[in-house]
């Protein structure tokens, strides 16, 4: 399946989640926060929520500075 992250095509094997995104994408233990199609998706939703063909997500992280 093709999802669109921050602007680019990604191509995904069905029945991946959005835990599985953010492994492959090697923000595992960030701090994130994801929009797909427009919603929030809570944390706790990661790990069950199946993408599908199309997905527009919006994945930002908070960076630390001083």
């Amino acid at each position: 399946m093709n999802i669109r992250v921050n602007g680019d095509t990604l191509t995904l094997p069905d029945s991946s989640t959005l835990a599985d995104l953010i492994s492959l994408q090697g923000l595992g233990g960030r701090r994130i926060a994801i929009e797909r199609n427009g919603e929030i998706v809570p944390r706790s939703q990661h790990a069950s929520c199946l993408l599908a063909d199309g997905d527009q997500l919006e994945i930002v992280h908070a960076i630390g500075g001083g």
